[in-house]
């Protein structure tokens, strides 16, 4: 493996060289060291902001294009490329004033191949292209329901741009501040056409060099940024980023610790141990050697119950009374599973279906499940089932990476009396299956798309389809409970009412929490300004490499 490894870094060498050098940006002597290099195991479908549906294609979007507003590294949505805006009284109506010094990477769409000013009816373009049928963006559910179906994107000048919204809907700027809203100049959609997805012109502070699929993908400094630091230093300090497309993790772990990848993002399981102790942090023979950087990563990890009792799966089975939804929550050890099977990497999901890291998580006010195996068997008595004496077997459907833990959980239900058999099929299967309503037990998971509470619990409210409600949980009390709560522009308010939603899908169990998510990095001593976030964006503004 380690010739093959040897074969294709020198051709990727050899492609990041002559990118580079041909626009200019390449020095051997001086700027080799400051190129910045990952890999995504996981490749890149497009570079599409339209389509940035996954965080392998969010990462390179963020640094190729500019939104109107971003959130910081504690979840605050702060200026972009508007410098402020204006909310009118009836919360319908929104004002963005923008910058007057950003412009469009140079390229060939434009005028003698400079690139223009940024202004609002870029805005107003990018939104409109969002929900065009024609585009087919994934990302064209962001203003269902929300947005004026007349005029809901208006550029009143070049510096002005306006929203409107059909009511008022305080996560607005939450979605704003998606890779799915990156500004595009509709030259360079026009010019390219399909090709836009593989040849991007943006606003950010990273422009684009070359991508050969499968190989690499070459950015370069965007020597016109807009932004600077502190003290005037115009952003960013890297000359450029080197993405490969290594599909092995043990590929990828491998190039790490010989120093050709910068960082790698989260730990396989294969040689989690070899890596971390079961509390989480560096062996010793690592320390010093490497920075480990965790913090909380807006991401749940679940079980899903199907809860439409119409649907023949539920109609007869246990899963369809609350008792025994509860059993198995309280059935099985959460703080033992993360311990043993993840290395402490995640927080036990003790509360609610909101994550850790949001602002309306408060373990005192939402009251979740914990390990309680003379709960377990109480609630199967009061169900009909005493030590689960006529209970029919439980199938739980998940995927092969979260077998192991699977079958920890069947083990510790079976001791109460609860059989669950455990069903592993392949990701594409499972996902046919639950949003199809196939399947009655499964695994899920829900990564924020943006920094509120709503995010979550729209995953539960009855006039999703699914996806998000892929548990089909239809509750009026919790509909009005989800609609209040969105519109209510008091954030103590508004999180009060998150709050009273959250227990109520707590207390009717669609779904078994199981833990809160940790974004886990390990990364080279040599990267300096290198931060994470709760949505695991990978942010390249302020990093150096000393």
């Amino acid at each position: 493996m380690k010739n093959y490894v040897k074969n294709i870094s020198a051709k990727l060498i050899i492609i990041l060289t002559a990118a580079i050098a041909l626009l200019g940006c390449y020095n051997p002597g001086k700027n080799k060291e400051r190129i910045f290099h990952y890999n995504e195991y996981n490749g890149i479908a497009s570079l599409d902001p339209a389509f940035a549906k996954s965080q392998s294609t969010m990462w390179p979007a963020h640094q190729l294009f500019n939104t109107l507003v971003e959130v910081d590294d504690n979840l605050h949505i702060i200026p972009s490329l508007a410098t402020r805006w204006e909310i009118s009284s009836d919360k319908k109506t929104i004002l963005f004033y923008l910058r007057n010094d950003v412009f469009f990477h140079d390229d060939r769409c434009f005028s003698n191949g400079i690139g223009r000013r940024v202004t609002a009816q870029d805005v107003a373009y990018s939104f409109y292209r969002i929900i065009d049928k024609k585009t087919a963006s994934p990302g064209s559910w962001i203003f269902n329901r929300k947005v004026d179906t007349l005029n809901p994107f208006t550029a009143l000048n070049d510096s002005v741009f306006q929203l409107k919204l059909l009511n008022p809907y305080q996560p607005i700027l939450g979605i704003l501040s998606m890779q799915y809203c990156s500004i595009v100049p509709k030259e360079a959609v026009d010019s390219y056409g399909v090709d836009f997805r593989r040849h991007p012109v943006g606003s950010g502070p990273f422009s684009f060099v070359a991508w050969e699929e499968g190989q690499a993908l070459i950015l370069k400094k965007n020597a016109n940024y807009f932004e600077k630091d502190s003290i005037g230093n115009r952003l960013p300090y890297l000359d450029g980023i080197y993405i490969s497309f290594y599909d092995s993790r043990a590929t990828e772990f491998l190039l790490f610790r010989q120093k050709k990848l910068d960082f790698i993002n989260d730990i396989e399981a294969s040689f989690k141990d070899e890596v971390l102790t079961k509390r989480g942090t560096l062996r010793e023979d690592w320390a010093g050697k490497i920075n480990l950087q965790t913090g909380p990563y807006l991401n749940i990890e679940y079980l899903g119950i199907l809860m439409d009792v119409k649907n023949d799966l539920i109609k007869n089975s246990p899963l369809r009374l609350k008792q025994i939804r509860q059993a198995i929550n309280y059935g099985f050890d959460r703080r033992k599973m993360i311990l043993y099977l993840r290395n402490s990497l995640g927080t036990p999901a003790e509360s609610g279906f909101v994550p850790f890291g949001l602002p309306s998580y408060d373990t005192n006010v939402v009251k979740g499940y914990h390990y309680d195996p003379v709960k377990c068997r109480q609630l199967l008595a009061d169900a009909g089932f005493p030590d689960g004496k006529g209970l029919p077997s439980i199938k739980l459907t998940t995927i092969s990476v979260y077998a192991e833990m699977a079958n920890f959980i069947a083990r510790q239900l079976e001791e109460s009396g609860i059989k669950v058999q455990v069903d592993v099929v392949q990701k594409s299967l499972l996902l046919e299956l639950t949003s199809g309503s196939k399947v009655s037990f499964f695994r899920g998971s829900w990564i924020a798309d943006y920094p509120d509470a709503e995010n979550y619990l729209a995953v539960f409210y009855s006039k999703n389809p699914a996806p998000p409600n892929y548990t089909r949980y239809n509750n009026p009390a919790y509909d009005v409970l989800f609609e209040k709560a969105i519109s209510e522009t008091n954030d103590s308010m508004r999180y009060q009412l998150y709050q009273q939603a959250d227990q109520m899908i707590i207390d009717d169990a669609p779904i078994v929490p199981l833990w809160y998510d940790k974004v886990v990095r390990l990364v080279q001593t040599n990267v300096i300004g290198f931060t994470t976030n709760a949505l695991n964006l990978l942010e390249l503004r302020k990093v150096k490499l000393k």
